[in-house]
């Protein structure tokens, strides 16, 4: 396992390399940015169509360079080498606990300066270059394709907080045994709690941008599940804890083709410290599961870039609009109903059936997305009908 991206060029190069960037951070992070990019494609596909059409903001063009714009630039600049550049420059210090160093005074002050310096500058010479004699306000159009970001953010911060609520639902006496440390940890995330607290704020924006809901999950489907097998990759590479039962079953001898690790999987370097102490190993992640797992993330990925892609494939070619976000809700939904079979998770008694949380809100996906196929199908508007791809 690779719980930061040093142990990870560690094992490239052979050699001991500090550098404290938790690897589920970063697949975070670039999940977040096929989310963006699979999303910009379709909301500037859907503009083109006639679909979403462009909202417009006021601007003042041609302004000369605002103090306050350079020093926010500057001040920007030197956080990101103060603090992030400077995790290179101090990687012992930051290996102990990167939130620490985050949090703490701790930095490189050159990189700091140097890139203070270098944003400022930036930011003065592009405003200068485009200012005018007479500054002048216009509207300037917004496209569907440039709201991509806004969508995300949007997505992301009600998405955690969802995510929050719902891991501490699925919790609960975690939670009431240390509520503050629950909430405020770095871990401790629903999958679908995001997904739920994130559609209710994306629709909220649509409304408010007067975008129809159908082309907007439309065009949300293909990002979402992307964005969800990339974040299973983290899950799988730093050993976060989402695995599967445990699997001591002999590898079949029709699957002796793979690699033992896709069948069970122990874990070591475990970015949750489970398990026992392995040899020969020292610092911050030195444990390795006594019995190997089911890799769950690893059929979970596998399987939701197969959604993605067939999504993706078939989003010009259906044409009712709605039907390829139910066909999301029912893939996605039929996936991680037959993983949870296999998956380490809380589970509830329910009228004498043990259930769990996730398997619940698949059933509920499915039906949704069923539903939603039928409906669809009915209330499509004529004028959508008419649209070609």
């Amino acid at each position: 396992m690779y719980p930061t991206i040093g142990h990870l060029l560690s094992d490239i190069f052979n050699q001991n390399i500090l550098l404290p960037i938790p690897t589920y951070g970063t697949l975070l992070a670039l999940a977040f940015m096929g989310a963006y990019l699979a999303l910009f494609y379709e909301l500037k596909r859907k503009g083109k169509q006639g679909l979403i059409p462009p909202t417009y903001r006021l601007e003042i063009v041609g302004k000369p360079p605002q103090a306050q714009e350079v020093l926010i630039s500057a001040l920007f600049g030197f956080i990101l080498g103060f603090k992030f550049v400077g995790i290179f420059f101090k990687a012992e210090a930051a290996s102990h606990s990167l939130p620490d160093f985050i949090f703490s005074l701790q930095g490189h002050w050159p990189s700091g300066i140097l890139l203070a310096v270098a944003f400022a500058v930036f930011a003065y010479m592009d405003k200068k270059k485009k200012a005018l004699p007479q500054p002048r306000e216009e509207k300037v159009p917004v496209n569907p394709g440039q709201q991509a970001g806004n969508i995300l953010i949007i997505a992301a911060i009600s998405g955690v907080v969802g995510a929050k609520i719902f891991h501490q639902l699925e919790n609960w006496n975690e939670f009431i045994s240390d509520p503050m440390g629950s909430l405020f940890s770095s871990g401790g995330l629903t999958f679908y709690g995001g997904l739920i607290f994130g559609a209710i704020a994306v629709l909220w924006f649509a409304r408010k941008k007067s975008i129809r809901p159908q082309y907007l999950i439309d065009a949300a489907a293909p990002a979402i599940v992307l964005a969800y097998a990339i974040g299973r990759i983290g899950c799988m590479v730093a050993g976060d804890g989402c695995w599967g039962i445990p699997n001591t079953q002999p590898q079949p001898q029709w699957l002796e083709f793979l690699p033992q690790w896709m069948w069970a999987f122990d874990y070591p370097n475990n970015v949750i410290n489970q398990g026992v102490l392995m040899q020969n190993c020292s610092g911050n992640f030195c444990h390795v599961l006594e019995d190997p797992v089911y890799p769950t993330p690893f059929y979970e990925t596998t399987m939701n870039l197969l959604i993605f892609l067939g999504l993706w494939l078939s989003r010009k070619k259906i044409k009712l609009h709605g039907v390829l976000f139910s066909m999301f809700l029912i893939l996605h939904g039929l996936a991680r109903f037959f993983i949870e079979k296999i998956r380490v998770n809380t589970v509830y008694d329910l009228a004498g059936y043990e259930i769990t949380q996730a398997e619940i809100i698949s059933v509920i996906m499915i039906i949704l997305g069923i539903a939603g196929i039928f409906y669809f199908r009915k209330n499509q508007p004529k004028q959508d009908k008419t649209i070609h791809e």
